[in-house]
């Protein structure tokens, strides 16, 4: 099983490095996808993309996590955005399994404003799943 697992960790690792190029270009119409891992990480940890990018965080891994911003970790104009349709970091908080996705479920959010974004799981902010969207 740990064989299996460390496998499947390296796969998609594999997959993510042969896209690594593409992950900040933004503005191809496809989103840019960011990993959520059972390591508790995002993958890319720090990503840069276009004005109007969708952003599309996927569970890859067995583990719930969530996408949340901090809500002082966002530009002045910019949305706040979380998984689960919260629309204040307090509010995310307060219900840490209604924005939990499961394994292969995703959340998007388009960045329309520029700016840098940073945002967190909520279940795993003390190991330190964290997160920046960099939007030039």
């Amino acid at each position: 099983m740990y064989r299996r697992r460390l496998l499947r960790r390296g796969g998609a690792a594999l997959a993510l490095s042969s896209t690594a190029g593409c992950l900040g270009a933004g503005g191809s119409g496809s989103p840019a996808r960011v990993s959520m891992t059972d390591g508790f990480s995002y993958a890319p940890e720090r990503i840069r993309v276009d004005r109007g990018t969708t952003v599309r965080w996927v569970n890859d891994g067995e583990v719930g996590h969530t996408v949340t911003a901090y809500g002082a970790g966002i530009p002045e104009r910019g949305g706040y955005f979380a998984s689960g349709g919260f629309e204040s970091e307090r509010a995310a908080r307060n219900d840490p399994r209604g924005g939990l996705l499961g394994s292969g479920e995703r959340y998007e959010h388009t960045f329309d404003v520029g700016g840098t974004y940073e945002y967190f799981c909520v279940p795993h902010e003390s190991s330190g799943m964290t997160g920046t969207v960099v939007v030039g």
